[in-house]
C-alpha cells in the first residue's frame, strides 16, 4: 500500500573511469557506459494504487517514495530497491460520501487504510520493494508490506536515461494479493467485497550517482 525498513545490501557500487562531475556537482552519465547507478529523486517519484470494491467503485491514490536506486546496464534494469511512506496517501478517486457524512467519507477511508484492518502504519510506516532478478523488462522482487516478505513480479518495466544531464525516468507495473500480507480486512457481505488484488504503478525520476 514497525521499525523502518532499510536496504539489506547496497546495490552494485561501479564507478565508471569515464564518468565525471559538471558544473553542478552531478555525475556525468556516459552514454556509451555499460554500468550507471541511479538515484531516484522522491520528490519527483510517485507509487499510484489501485483497490477495488468488486461490482461497486474502485479507490485510487498515490503514495511517496522515502528512498530508491535502481543499476542499469546497457540500459536494461539489472537492480532496484525502493521504500515506500506508508503513512501519507493522496486520494484521486471522487467516490466518497460528502464530507460530514457518518461513513463513506475520504477521511474515514483515510484512516480505515491508515488502521490495523488495512496497513497498520502506526507500526510498519514503510514498504519497501528489491528486485532479484530480471528477464526483458519483467521482474522477480521481493515486496515487503506489514512485515511480510513475498516474491512478486513487475511488469512494464521501461527505463528511459538522458546523458545530457544524468537524469532518468523509469516505469513499471506490480499487481499483488493484500491476504499474504495480513491486509484482510472484509466487509462480511457478499454484496461488497474488497477485491484481493491492489494494483499498482510506479513512476520514478532521478540522476546518475
Amino acid at each position: 500500500m514497525k521499525a523502518i525498513l532499510l536496504f539489506s545490501t547496497a546495490l552494485v557500487a561501479t564507478t565508471l573511469a569515464s564518468c565525471g562531475g559538471n558544473a553542478d556537482g552531478d555525475v556525468a552519465a556516459d552514454p556509451n557506459a555499460t554500468v550507471v547507478n541511479y538515484t531516484i529523486d522522491p520528490a519527483a517519484s510517485k507509487l499510484s494504487y489501485s483497490g477495488a470494491v468488486l461490482g461497486v467503485k474502485a479507490h485510487t491514490g498515490n503514495l511517496n517514495f522515502l528512498s530508491g536506486s535502481l543499476t542499469t546496464d546497457k540500459g536494461l534494469l539489472t537492480a532496484a530497491e525502493l521504500v515506500v511512506d506508508m503513512k501519507n496517501y493522496t486520494m484521486t478517486d471522487t467516490n466518497y460520501a460528502p464530507d460530514g457524512s457518518e461513513q463513506g467519507t475520504k477521511a474515514n477511508l483515510m484512516g480505515h487504510l491508515m488502521g490495523p484492518d488495512f496497513f497498520a502504519v502506526d507500526s510498519f510506516p514503510t514498504a519497501a520493494l528489491k528486485i532479484t532478478s530480471v528477464n526483458g523488462n519483467t521482474a522477480t522482487a521481493d515486496l515487503t508490506v506489514r512485515g511480510r516478505t513475498h516474491s512478486e513480479t513487475v511488469t512494464d518495466i521501461v527505463i528511459t536515461p538522458n546523458a545530457a544531464d544524468s537524469s532518468f525516468t523509469a516505469t513499471g507495473k506490480l499487481s499483488f494479493d493484500r491476504q499474504k500480507y495480513g491486509v484482510s480486512w472484509s466487509s462480511g457481505s457478499k454484496d461488497y467485497v474488497l477485491n484481493d488484488m491492489i494494483d499498482i504503478t510506479v513512476e520514478l525520476s532521478g540522476k546518475a550517482r
